[in-house]
């Protein structure tokens, strides 16, 4: 990389209830798109700090880490995303940030395709981290 390049990276929770349904949250930037809880790295920061950091700031609540379960590297955004499987403690209260307007649960079958091969890989893990690209 040459010293002018910009890349990016960033970790992401997915965060499953009792029916199996998918956490998204409903972003205030960009396109107003739905995604999973996290963020970009700041410097110096782990994967796991940012993980920690970006789903507390976002749900206003703290989660447990199971697994980091893939890396995947998104082309139009030159970035490479942390997916991790993530549990919202007992009886947490979801208050979400001024960075997005909504939250809500969602089937698999309504993720749009690139989200739902994250999750999919995400629940079917079978401990070897995957690694793709889009």
């Amino acid at each position: 990389m040459g010293v002018h390049d910009f890349y990016r990276m960033s970790a992401h929770a997915v965060i499953v209830n009792a029916q199996h349904q998918v956490l998204l949250l409903k972003a205030n930037y960009a396109d107003h798109a739905w995604g999973l809880p996290g963020g970009g790295l700041d410097m110096g920061e782990t994967i796991h700090q940012a993980l920690l950091r970006e789903c507390q700031e976002e749900l206003g609540c703290a989660v447990d880490v199971a697994y980091l379960s893939g890396v995947y590297f998104h082309a139009t955004v030159c970035s490479h995303a942390f997916i991790f499987r993530c549990v919202l403690p007992e009886n947490a209260r979801i208050q979400l940030s001024d960075e997005h307007s909504a939250c809500r649960w969602f089937a698999l079958d309504e993720l749009s395709a690139v989200q739902r091969i994250r999750v999919d890989d995400c629940l079917q893990f079978d401990g070897a981290v995957r690694s793709r690209s889009f």
